[in-house]
């Protein structure tokens, strides 16, 4: 939990949410085994999934439900009844 919190805050920094190039930097660098933002269209898809209040930035409540899809789909891959 720790981490998540450290990662958050190194791309927010003091204002504690994330601008759209920020997320992409997040993403790219901390969770690019998982997934990975090479164009844009994509980026705008996620970043307008996770901004509920629509003020064109991430905060950290809505950084969590990225933590939330990826957790979820990792442990889909990964659980034992998963057809391959």
């Amino acid at each position: 939990m720790i981490a998540i919190i450290h990662v958050f805050h190194k791309y927010s920094g003091h204002k504690c949410k994330l601008k759209k190039a920020e997320l992409k930097d997040l993403i790219n660098n901390e969770m690019s085994h998982f997934i990975i933002v090479s164009h844009s269209q994509l980026l705008n898809e996620i970043f307008a999934d996770l901004d509920q209040n629509r003020d064109l930035e991430i905060d950290f409540q809505e950084f969590i439900t990225l933590i939330a899809m990826v957790t979820s789909a990792c442990h889909e891959l990964l659980s034992p009844d998963h057809n391959h």
